[in-house]
């Protein structure tokens, strides 16, 4: 794991959640693809994360980062705020833990696509 494969992580299924996000508002097959492909790419992302790494740090990584950077998303594109500014520091306290966890930014495994036989 690296934060290469989390950011990839991430984003894929920031496009994920945004795709099925419109399509729960607004419904329409081009939303409901955006949705899916995003979360094929989590499927692949989450695997190349997994191999030769713990599920309590990949984990835990995931989640803080994609709460950091999907709320900043989600404030920017969508321009969503939060009504309780007590929430604001939930989010910074998410960022002081991911300061413990110390992730490498290049992974030292080198990831090769599991086998389904």
């Amino acid at each position: 794991m690296s934060y290469q494969d989390i950011v990839g992580l991430i984003f894929t299924e920031i496009v994920g959640d945004f795709g099925y996000k419109e399509f729960a508002n607004y419904g329409g097959i081009k939303n409901f693809a955006v949705g899916t492909i995003g979360y094929i790419g989590v499927v692949f992302f989450l695997i190349r994360s997994l191999q030769g790494s713990q599920l309590l740090l990949v984990n835990a990584v995931w989640d803080g980062l994609s709460a950091l950077l999907e709320s900043i998303a989600a404030m920017v594109i969508l321009g969503e705020r939060f009504d309780d500014p007590w929430k604001y520091l939930g989010i910074v306290l998410i960022v002081i833990g991911l300061f413990f966890l110390r992730m490498p930014v290049v992974s030292p495994h080198k990831f090769v696509f599991p086998k389904f036989y």
